[in-house]
């Protein structure tokens, strides 16, 4: 039995095997078997496919490239590798026997701008691990099967494509959305549910059973580990797979009434022709989610409205004669309450330093919005946020009068307007709109600091795609 355990060397990276298991070189055959569902034939993914050595080289080169924080035994990804060289063996054993148990996630609070938080689940290295090999295994048996409406979570699809025929269907007429948001959707999951979906197309009860003991793995909060009887905690690789194998079955209900819908995750937006079919869709998809799959809808992010009126993914639409994505109010809030933390006059660093940050964030911003079809919200943003950097330069000269009208000077501003700005003894904010700070810190003062222009990379962004 030891030659035939998967033995970690990594050299570079790589994984090998041992020589028995090396010679197969190919992936291991899917048998198809029966199923009580025949709609949903059984696929004969195995444990032993799951532990096959190219899935766990995938699932290992990616659970290291996305980094991420330590579970509750403290692990980090870096020692991961080392880890399995010793332990790998005993458990793939277990997992082979079906004896293996998942370690407690921790419990982590995200801060959001209106001053809630969002709870993830954090697992550990090694159940990360495990989990990616889940999903590998499992992606191509039921992602085939979802929805074209479906975008969430799934290979070869984004957010972007979801907008894009969210804008389609708003141009064919229907210009009335029912905006469905599933209260705690990840938090309500029905295990019983869930798994009786799974069981139709898995027949290994190895594999079962390792979910299921994902799902009730325990939750450690404040050090002490809690039970948990519902829902998958978001932070595994395998929770987004999960939520969409047990959602599809609202997608197929929603395109066997023939109905215009996106769905990226737990938000659904469904696309009728007027107001009263958006409030008798709202009433029979609510009583639908919670007598099938034991889902509420929260009613103060629902509702029945004009597109205009809504935001999906942090998009909205323009209300004018033509038809443009732009940025939803929303995200314009979330973005500015962003720069403002990265630009607060009470930092205490340099320039340098801020724009460097600024930068990062702002790259990683604009790729995703870069879809928005209004570039004049790019340039007043863009004009804002040089702003905050003047306001936080005049924040750093204000407690001398005599260090401001020199710095003033030394940048090109006439001696009379370093003098009425030396003297003012108005605020930061007031007077980085005035003329002369404007002189001294202008757009080509931060072009060369190496700040980026959301502008210019919105239109270079154009031009290539």
């Amino acid at each position: 039995m030891a030659a035939q355990q998967l033995q970690f060397e990594i050299n570079g990276g790589r994984l090998s095997c041992s020589p028995g298991e090396a010679r197969e070189g190919r992936e291991p055959v899917r048998q198809v078997t029966a199923a009580s569902d025949p709609a949903e034939p059984a696929v004969g993914v195995t444990m032993e496919e799951v532990v096959g050595r190219q899935n766990l080289q995938r699932a290992l080169k990616r659970v290291c490239a996305n980094q991420g924080s330590p579970g509750v035994d403290g692990m980090t990804v870096d020692q991961l590798k080392a880890h399995l060289r010793t332990h790998w063996p005993a458990i793939r054993q277990r997992l082979l026997d079906g004896q293996y148990t998942p370690e407690p996630v921790k419990q982590v609070l995200i801060p959001k701008p209106d001053g809630s938080s969002r709870t993830l689940g954090i697992p550990t290295v090694v159940d990360r691990f495990i989990q990616q090999a889940l999903l590998q295994a499992l992606t191509p048996i039921y992602d085939p099967g979802f929805s074209e409406h479906s975008f969430g979570f799934r290979p070869g699809r984004n957010a972007h494509q979801a907008v894009r025929q969210a804008k389609e269907y708003i141009a064919q007429g229907y210009e009335w959305v029912v905006d469905i948001d599933l209260e705690k959707c990840f938090d309500r999951i029905n295990h019983d549910i869930l798994m009786g979906r799974l069981v139709r197309r898995i027949p290994d009860k190895r594999i079962l059973r390792l979910i299921r003991r994902y799902l009730q793995a325990g939750v450690m909060v404040n050090g002490v580990i809690q039970e948990r009887y519902e829902g998958t905690p978001q932070g595994g690789p395998l929770s987004p797979l999960l939520s969409n194998i047990l959602l599809d079955e609202l997608d197929q209900e929603l395109q066997r009434r023939g109905h215009k819908f996106c769905r990226y995750a737990d938000d659904c937006n469904i696309y009728v022709r007027s107001e009263r079919s958006g409030k008798r869709v709202m009433e029979t998809i609510e009583g639908f989610l919670w007598k099938r799959l034991k889902l509420k809808v929260n009613r103060q992010k629902s509702a029945v409205a004009r597109p205009q009126q809504r935001q999906f993914l942090g998009f909205s639409f323009t209300s004018n004669r033509w038809l443009k994505i732009k940025l939803a109010d929303k995200a314009l809030k979330k973005v500015k309450h962003r720069v403002k933390k990265i630009t607060r006059r009470s930092r205490g660093v340099g320039l340098s330093q801020v724009v460097k940050e600024l930068n990062t964030f702002l790259r990683g911003w604009l790729g995703y919005f870069r879809l928005i079809e209004t570039p004049t919200i790019i340039k007043d943003l863009d004009s804002w946020i040089r702003r905050r950097l003047r306001c936080y330069m005049m924040k750093q000269w204000i407690k001398n009068c005599h260090t401001r009208y020199q710095r003033l000077r030394s940048l090109g501003v006439s001696g009379k307007g370093a003098c009425g700005i030396a003297v003012s003894r108005k605020g930061p904010w007031a007077l980085s709109n005035a003329k002369p700070v404007k002189v001294a810190l202008s757009n080509r003062f931060f072009a060369e600091k190496g700040l980026l222009f959301l502008l210019d990379q919105y239109e270079l962004k154009a031009t290539t795609t």
